[in-house]
């Protein structure tokens, strides 16, 4: 299964807490320090994509303030499963990798130099 950063930061940001939609988008943002930067459209494609996966479920959502026409909201809170947790620890693992690569280290001292 292929995981794309949108979802890897999506499951990272569900590892602390099950959160709805507009924190997942805010906290993504803060976990990529402001580089994933998910629209709604996006976010909604990859919360589909990752329900279908069996990577997240969604739960009981807790209630929000009444729409303009009176009828009480609802956010739409998820949860990460346990097959999330292998996916989003497998894909920080194969990442880690990478990046302790000789050629990904030989990367960011050059990079370090350039900028240093």
């Amino acid at each position: 299964m292929v995981i794309t950063p949108a979802m890897f930061v999506v499951l990272l940001a569900l590892t602390e807490s099950d959160r709805h939609g507009y924190a997942l988008i805010e906290h993504a943002g803060r976990l990529s320090a402001g580089s994933i930067r998910l629209g709604e459209a996006t976010l909604y494609r990859t919360l589909q994509r990752m329900r279908i996966d069996g990577l997240i479920e969604e739960i009981d959502a807790a209630p929000v303030d009444p729409k303009p026409d009176g009828r009480a909201g609802r956010r739409r809170y998820y949860r990460i499963t346990a097959a999330g947790r292998t996916a989003v620890r497998d894909e920080a693992q194969r990442l880690a990798g990478l990046l302790s690569s000789e050629t990904a280290q030989a990367l960011l001292r050059s990079e370090r130099k350039a900028c240093g």
